[in-house]
This record gives C-alpha cells, sequence and structure tokens, in this order.
C-alpha cells in the first residue's frame, strides 16, 4: 500500500484543526466515527502526522491519510501529497544482479 507524504510538515492539517477547534483526541474521535472499522487514528499517531518535532513523520499509510482527510471533512490532496513516481522503471532478472 503507498504511503503518502503530509504536505508543508503537517501544516495544513494543524490549520483544518485549528480552524475547526480540534484537539488530537477529538480528532481521533472523529476518525473512529468514519471508520468502517470503528478503529480510527489514535491521538499520537494523529500528532506525529501534524507534529513539528523530532517525533514527527513525514508519511503514513494511505488509510490514516485518508480517515484524518475525512475525520476534517476535508480533501485528501489538500493534506496529503502522493509519492513521487519511482525511478525505477526496469525490472531485473536474477542474472543482471549477479553481475553486479
Amino acid at each position: 500500500m503507498p504511503k503518502l507524504f503530509r504536505k508543508s510538515e503537517g501544516q495544513p492539517i494543524r490549520t483544518e484543526m485549528e480552524r475547526q477547534g480540534l484537539s488530537l483526541g477529538r480528532l481521533s474521535e472523529l476518525t473512529r466515527e468514519v471508520d468502517p472499522e470503528g478503529r480510527g487514528v489514535s491521538p499520537a499517531a494523529i500528532g506525529r502526522i501534524a507534529g513539528t518535532g523530532r517525533t514527527a513523520h513525514p508519511q503514513c499509510e494511505l488509510r490514516t491519510a485518508w480517515l484524518i482527510a475525512e475525520g476534517l471533512d476535508a480533501r485528501l490532496h489538500r493534506l496529503f501529497a502522493m509519492p513521487s513516481r519511482s525511478t525505477l522503471t526496469v525490472e531485473r532478472s536474477r542474472v543482471d544482479a549477479e553481475e553486479e
């Protein structure tokens, strides 16, 4: 499953949370409400994705990003970016790998 990258070091997420007056805990509750499995995203995980400190994570799973965007009632592409296309486009055979 692809990983998505948070935009602008999580600023759009923080801005939207502030605009709606949401805490990490409340956003976590909202993600549980929109999650078909009812699990949602923990406040700690949201903090790592939206945060700016040493523990901040620049990327997350697509499912996590989707739940955060849905919890914020925001468009996914405004909060997260897709990874760039891989530059590795040639598949290697076992023979090619042994030549290196």
